[in-house]
């Protein structure tokens, strides 16, 4: 479909072509910008695809219709994505907390049994009279 611009901004179609955009917008799950953007090659429409409707005849009296979501259900879908990431992030940070405390038990336990051992290597040494451990200086 050509676009005939007279001014900069100002967009002229047919009757036959506004009734085609607005069929595609009413067929398609696209918001009005997408299908503005697609013919005319500009982000705004700035409500122009609705006064079309309203001066075909089209019904302009809809409820939740999927082309035209307000800002505010816009805002609420963001809020729930940014919500849920926010959910995401908080089960990841408690998982490495509850890792964090697995491996400080961890450390605890083998820091014990170190203590253990060597006790038990300073017992057996001072009852037996004997060298167990061996000494790092002395050659092989």
């Amino acid at each position: 479909m050509i676009v005939q611009k007279q001014q900069k901004g100002k967009h002229f179609f047919s009757d036959a072509e506004k009734h085609h955009i607005i069929q595609e917008l009413l067929a398609s799950r696209r918001t009005k910008q997408d299908i503005w953007q697609e013919y005319t090659g500009e982000s705004e429409e700035h409500g122009q695809l609705l006064a079309w409707m309203r001066k075909l005849g089209y019904n302009t009296n809809f409820k939740k219709q999927p082309y035209l979501v307000s800002n505010s259900q816009k805002m609420v879908q963001k809020q729930t994505k940014k919500n849920i990431s926010l959910v995401e992030e908080s089960f990841e940070l408690l998982q490495l907390k509850k890792r964090n405390l697995e491996l400080e038990k961890q450390l605890k336990e083998a820091e014990l049994k170190a203590v253990a051992f060597s006790t038990m290597v300073d017992l057996a040494e001072k009852e037996f009279k004997i060298p167990i451990r061996k000494k790092f200086n002395s050659k092989p």
